[in-house]
């Protein structure tokens, strides 16, 4: 499982290794300002899920279906350390929603 994390969850990458190793930062694959469209493209050619705190990415899973899945992490106003615990917390129902083909986004809130 693959995930992509959006512009403002940059920590996320390093604190979820263990849990996501394979997982990237929208900055490691160049991808830093460009339009949502552009990102959702390359996550959808390189196997990668989203993960935002961005309602954009929401309209483009409902708009388009998956690929790529998208994980929200609504109202995220939080600090990163709570991110990271709402993933962790809800691990298990983030790998059953990567592994089912049905649904293209899960939300996910403290």
């Amino acid at each position: 499982m693959k995930l992509l994390f959006d512009e403002n969850l940059s920590r996320l990458v390093a604190s979820l290794a263990d849990l996501f190793p394979r997982s990237s930062h929208v900055a490691f694959e160049e991808l830093l300002s460009v339009p949502d469209a552009r990102v959702w493209e390359h996550a959808k050619a390189n196997g990668f899920a989203i993960v935002t705190a961005d309602e954009d990415f929401y309209d483009l899973a409902t708009t388009f279906g998956p690929p790529p899945k998208v994980i929200w992490l609504r109202k995220c106003d939080y600090p990163t350390a709570v991110a990271e615990r709402v993933i962790r917390t809800q691990a298990i129902r983030v790998a059953e929603f990567l592994e089912n083909t049905d649904g293209a986004v899960l939300m996910l809130s403290p």
